[in-house]
């Protein structure tokens, strides 16, 4: 998801920050420097390297433009983790020593700012499973769909309506039946009136029936705070701290 360049309802334009950041300090107020921030879910090392370089290099400019070292800047996040088939885990090392040489040789405005970075999803995304119960098996045109007690109510991004331009399954297992072979194509869907509410589309999975336990997996991140609970009325996921 691009957050950056453009016209964009996210943030301030970067022209616009230095006569803006005067004001603040005019007026009295405490101010405690930029963030920047370019987008998010991105696994390609290079890139981040890129954006950090950028990011570095458009704080000094904005700094030098208003006249007063930043006491902070935070170059935001983004690192991603791998959902998908294909997808290859992010190379964290390779950005760390990259970004420790660029603050060893830092603009002279820049010398005694304090760097912070946003690590939400890359800590978390991986540590989280949404479980949710299968209440109904239906046969529809010979598709099936495994009708579950949860849905986008509690999971709006595995759904894939959280910024996915092309949706695509998170990975998904049937975790009472984890060690059975996968020989059937189902879909796992949740309990709202919504043709939206997909967890899981067309997947390759052991037969499933009412009872068993369905695992979407990678959901420690924009899970139950980022969902619409309050959507149809059918209550809040329950968290568990394991």
């Amino acid at each position: 998801m691009k957050m950056g360049g453009g016209a964009k309802p996210f943030g301030v334009d970067a022209d616009r920050v230095p006569a803006l950041v005067r004001r603040i300090i005019a007026a009295g107020a405490d101010w405690r420097g930029f963030h920047i921030y370019a987008g998010s879910q991105a696994l390609d090392a290079e890139a981040i390297i890129a954006m950090q370089a950028q990011t570095l290099a458009l704080a000094a400019e904005l700094a030098e433009a208003v006249g007063v070292a930043p006491p902070k800047v935070n170059l935001g996040g983004g690192f991603g983790i791998p959902y998908f088939p294909g997808d290859t885990a992010f190379d964290l090392n390779a950005v760390g020593g990259a970004l420790g040489q660029a603050l060893s040789d830092l603009p002279a405005i820049l010398k005694d700012t304090h760097f912070c970075i946003e690590l939400g999803r890359y800590l978390v995304g991986e540590a989280g499973v949404y479980l949710c119960r299968v209440i109904d098996r239906k046969v529809s045109h010979g598709e099936t769909f495994l009708v579950t007690d949860g849905g986008l109510h509690h999971q709006l991004a595995a759904s894939g309506n959280f910024g996915t331009v092309i949706r695509r399954n998170y990975p998904v297992a049937i975790a009472t039946r984890f060690d059975a072979p996968a020989d059937e194509v189902q879909s796992v869907v949740g309990c709202l009136c919504t043709p939206l509410d997909r967890l899981s589309d067309s997947a390759i999975l052991p037969h499933a029936k009412v009872g068993d336990l369905v695992a979407i997996f990678c959901a420690g991140a924009y899970g139950a705070s980022a969902s619409p609970a309050n959507f149809l009325g059918q209550g809040a996921a329950l968290e568990m701290l394991v």
